[in-house]
């Protein structure tokens, strides 16, 4: 492996920088608007206008590809980093009591979801590798899981794209449609929090559908997501076992594999929070920190407004998408099901 010189870095730091500043200043300058417009609006917050201005831009002229580096840093790294800035909302011990008060509503929608992708997508004739993809991308982690599953069961790029795609559609309807269920539901933030985390897939949509009902649903819910965003270890242990005794060729699990499964974000996440427990973050630094999460969410969903790519949806074929709703649907009626017998709103 050819490891870069340290000396070079600086350069190679600025040239980056130069790469992604023109699509990064577009998405901020959305994402300004964005807010602007949640401050009149404030139902709305600054998410959902974000991600609607994008797709409008997306659809009217696709952004040149000049800004591409730029939006994409947006939409993946800067959601990230505003994913970390949210753990100054948070103190450990109130994301292990989250975490435990979770995990029945978790794991009965996850158990579901992968149910129903198995039975409901092979009754329906969906491709093995993509009804394994949309069950894990829906109840998991969306993009996210899709790309760590996808080289275990050595998936191919276009079930790859087609997942990625109707996942993505059911994420932005999410965000469009849970708030205003939640509201109808009568679901305090704490409620809702809990069923963002675990009924919407995506973290972005997670953290736009949290801000858009409340501030107060939005730490709650980031804990539940990741948490969820933890289920991606076994399941993928699991399905390379599987797949080892399909095809004969399974890979060896070692820790510094399962290591790599853990997103960087979520470790940043409980760094903060950790900090936080200990006082190292005031509170004046803490509401800081989470107005900055909020705005780089705005940004973030600027991006990946940007970045829809409706022929790829259309691509997906109508099966896909069905077994996407499906699945949706499934996970969101477990999960309001499962609160309901447990009291949790």
């Amino acid at each position: 492996m050819k490891v870069s010189p340290l000396p070079t870095l600086p350069q190679r730091l600025a040239a980056r920088g130069v790469e992604v500043l023109p699509g990064a200043l577009v998405c901020a300058a959305v994402a300004a608007v964005a807010t602007v417009i949640g401050g009149f609006l404030p139902i709305l917050g600054s998410a959902i206008p974000a991600v609607l201005i994008g797709v409008l831009i997306a659809l009217v002229r696709k952004p040149h590809t000049r800004l591409q580096p730029g939006i994409g840093y947006a939409s993946k790294f800067v959601l990230q980093c505003a994913v970390v800035l949210l753990g100054a909302q948070l103190s450990l011990a109130s994301i292990i009591e989250v975490g435990a008060e979770s995990l029945p509503v978790m794991l009965s929608s996850l158990t579901v979801c992968l149910l129903g992708a198995w039975l409901i997508g092979r009754a329906m004739g969906v491709d093995r590798d993509l009804r394994v993809l949309v069950g894990v991308g829906t109840g998991i982690c969306g993009a996210s899981a899709i790309a760590a599953i996808s080289p275990v069961i050595r998936a191919k790029s276009a079930d790859i794209a087609y997942a990625i795609s109707t996942v993505f559609l059911f994420n932005i309807l999410a965000v469009l449609l849970f708030p205003a269920l939640g509201h109808a539901l009568g679901m305090t933030p704490h409620a809702f929090g809990l069923f963002a985390g675990t009924a919407v897939n995506d973290t972005s949509s997670v953290v736009a559908a949290a801000s858009v009902f409340s501030a107060s649903a939005l730490g709650f819910a980031v804990v539940v997501k990741l948490v969820r965003t933890l289920m991606i270890i076994p399941i993928s242990i699991g399905l390379a076992v599987m797949d080892g005794r399909r095809t004969g060729q399974g890979e060896r699990f070692t820790l510094g594999r399962i290591l790599r499964l853990v997103p960087w974000f979520l470790v940043g996440f409980l760094v903060v929070a950790t900090l936080t427990s200990l006082g190292a973050v005031p509170a004046p630094a803490a509401d800081a920190l989470t107005q900055v999460s909020v705005f780089l969410v705005a940004m973030a969903l600027a991006g990946i407004g940007m970045s829809t790519d409706l022929r790829a949806i259309r691509a997906a074929g109508l099966k896909p998408l069905i077994l996407g709703g499906i699945l949706s649907l499934l996970v969101a009626s477990t999960t309001l099901g499962v609160m309901a017998l447990t009291g949790a709103f």
